[in-house]
């Protein structure tokens, strides 16, 4: 079943208490003083199903200035809102204020409402109803459609659910995308559950047994129930009212305002950078100005340091830090609202572009143009640049924590400079350009060394990370090299790393060198030479390492070299002896090879070092 939350906003006394009973049957004013006052302090909540099936939940909110706080509280996660205009009244100023709180809350959905209409007669309904159009033509309601009802007689009642469901089958949101978020603007204990809070879930789908985290005081608690609408549910998705019964918290560690979300995916700040809009009836804001700042269902004090402007007059926007005397539990992108610190009155909002950034100077242009950034393309640009940001591969989970938002896929997949990587079933995601330096990067680094040693068969393989990643060490530096032989960027053999195209090639001298160091070793059997005893040593030596890297010369020790073929006869004269005879001496082994003792004490330590052979006192058997 589609769900949507329908919201209340208007002027104290305009009948939105009673237009939601005519539309449910229910009272949303629950205190005993807002009964006695006939006048809604706190926010009220209730729900019904509209004609197309679809279950729409209700926000009442108070309308009285003095209960501003409540009002936004409930504002947040409204999808469609109902602007109730008293038609023996018109647009008064909290209606006006409302309307600028719901505009900075990012709320285009809307239908205005004219109450009362059973108290006035039909020529000043009809000019109520210009003034209302008047008044409302610079407003996202400039289209609205309009509903004129008597919550006393019933009047124009069904037109208005028809309005509500055809605004609501027309509506679009995510359902269960993205991380779950849960401002809570209610909390209270019921006898044999325990605490229990209520709030609007903006995002995502809750269960049954998840575990959550209370921010910004990190709390950590489990979902024991669920319920949308006063029915146990398994689950609740975005656009539900939920309540939520925790497990192993009490309520005194509570309060309105306070994020439900999974653990790790918030990180709480009392810093964050804005794009920050003024009302054209506010008055000037100066730098380090004292505000009250709203989001989700918080409110806390805080000083507006404005970054590209020396003040900020009515009608203007600005780039902005707010320093926070509380920490809040927000993400990027998440609207907000300001009002004076004293009197309370709404002078602004806008959006939250950076949640956790680092104090800036003011009036810095590269923190400027990177807010423009922010501003323009959003999270594509902060998800690119955290990406782009590092040498090594970021967690898609780290990425999907950041970002918080339900279409993360499709901003990935759209975004030609993302690289998607798998290992050992954990998703990663790497930047193309990143790649592309420590490809370059290696090439420079493996042309200099085969320039260097083209002898050599390349660059050991330690050394080789250590040049490209410095003091990055990690198991994903291994990822990244396989990667670049993927990519047929490197080839790898052995412990040594050479470029993809990369062959040694002999000088003819070097050919000659290489053909006589393989007579004199292969004639010489298992009375070798040392390497050094070679005239023109210098020379021969980066023959030798060739030979042996190539696995022509077995190297024995430092001083005993064999090749291939000698080295294999040897192992076959010791592998058949001890299959015949079980065991064999030093002395047996040197008849056999026909060498002196100390060749043979070497042959035979370096079986043993490979675990060929074992020593067991004088005498050696297989391994």
């Amino acid at each position: 079943m589609k769900n949507i939350i329908i919201g209340t906003a208007g002027h104290v006394d305009h009948g939105k208490t009673a237009l939601i009973k005519a539309l449910t049957g229910r009272d949303t004013d629950r205190l005993q003083e807002e009964k006695q006052r006939g006048m809604t302090i706190d926010l009220g909540f209730t729900y019904f199903d509209l004609p197309s099936g679809i279950r729409a939940g209700i926000i009442d909110v108070p309308g009285h200035e003095k209960f501003i706080k409540n009002m936004l509280a409930g504002a947040y996660g409204i999808d469609i809102v109902l602007l109730v205009i008293a038609a023996d009244e018109g647009i008064m100023p909290q209606t006006k204020e409302h309307i600028d709180i719901l505009s900075f809350l990012g709320i285009k959905n809307g239908i205005v409402v004219i109450t009362k209409c059973d108290m006035v007669d039909d020529e000043w309904l009809n000019m109520m109803k210009d003034d209302i159009k008047k008044g409302l033509s610079n407003t996202f309601l400039k289209d609205a459609p309009v509903a004129v009802v008597s919550s006393v007689t019933g009047e124009g009642i069904n037109q208005l659910i028809k309005l509500i469901d055809e605004k609501a089958q027309n509506f679009k949101k995510e359902i269960g995308e993205g991380i779950y978020r849960l401002p809570i603007d209610r909390i209270f204990s019921v006898a044999g559950f325990g605490t229990v809070v209520t709030g609007t879930l903006v995002s995502g789908m809750i269960k049954i047994g998840d575990k959550v985290m209370v921010y910004p005081d990190m709390l950590e608690s489990r979902v024991r129930n669920l319920q949308v609408h006063d029915k146990d549910v398994k689950e609740a998705y975005a656009g539900q009212r939920t309540a939520i019964n925790l497990a192993n918290i009490n309520t005194d560690k509570l309060k309105r305002g306070d994020v439900i979300a999974p653990p790790g995916a918030i990180e709480p700040s009392n810093i964050i950078d804005v794009r920050l809009s003024l009302l054209k009836s506010s008055k000037t804001l100066e730098n380090r100005d004292r505000i009250r700042f709203y989001t989700g269902a918080s409110e806390t004090i805080g000083r507006i340091i404005l970054l590209d402007k020396s003040e900020l007059k009515a009608g203007e926007n600005a780039y902005a830090q707010i320093l926070l005397e509380n920490y809040v539990s927000v993400l990027n992108g998440d609207y907000f609202v300001i009002r004076t610190y004293s009197p309370m009155i709404t002078i602004g909002g806008g959006i939250i572009l950076v949640s956790n950034p680092l104090k800036h100077k003011r009036f810095k242009n590269d923190v400027i143009e990177e807010l423009k950034k922010i501003e323009k393309f959003g999270m594509n640009f902060l998800i690119e640049k955290k990406i782009s940001n590092s040498i090594l591969p970021v967690a898609f989970s780290e990425i999907e924590r950041m970002a918080g938002i339900s279409n993360l896929e499709k901003i990935i997949n759209a975004n030609m400079s993302i690289i998607k990587l798998n290992k050992n079933g954990i998703r990663y995601l790497y930047h193309k350009e990143t790649f592309d330096k420590i490809c370059k990067n290696a090439k420079n680094i493996l042309t200099q060394y085969h320039k260097n040693n083209p002898l050599r068969e390349g660059m050991p393989k330690e050394e080789f990370k250590s040049k490209i990643f410095k003091d990055f060490k990690s198991s994903l530096n291994e990822f990244i090299v396989e990667l670049m032989v993927e990519e047929k960027i490197i080839k790898i053999r052995g412990q040594f790393v050479s470029l993809w195209g990369y062959n040694i090639v002999l000088t003819p001298e070097q050919e000659t060198i290489k053909n006589e160091i393989m007579k004199v070793y292969e004639n010489a059997g298992y009375n070798v030479p040392k390497p050094t005893e070679f005239p023109d040593y210098k020379k021969v030596a980066a023959v030798f390492e060739y030979l042996i890297n190539e696995g022509r010369l077995i190297k024995i020790n430092e001083e005993i070299f064999l090749t291939e073929n000698n080295f294999l006869k040897a192992k076959d004269i010791l592998t058949n002896y001890l299959k015949e005879n079980k065991e064999i001496t030093l002395a047996i082994y040197r008849d056999l090879l026909k060498t002196s003792r100390k060749y043979a004490v070497s042959i035979l330590e370096y079986f043993d070092s490979i675990k060929l052979t074992k020593k067991v006192g004088d005498i050696r058997i297989l391994y």
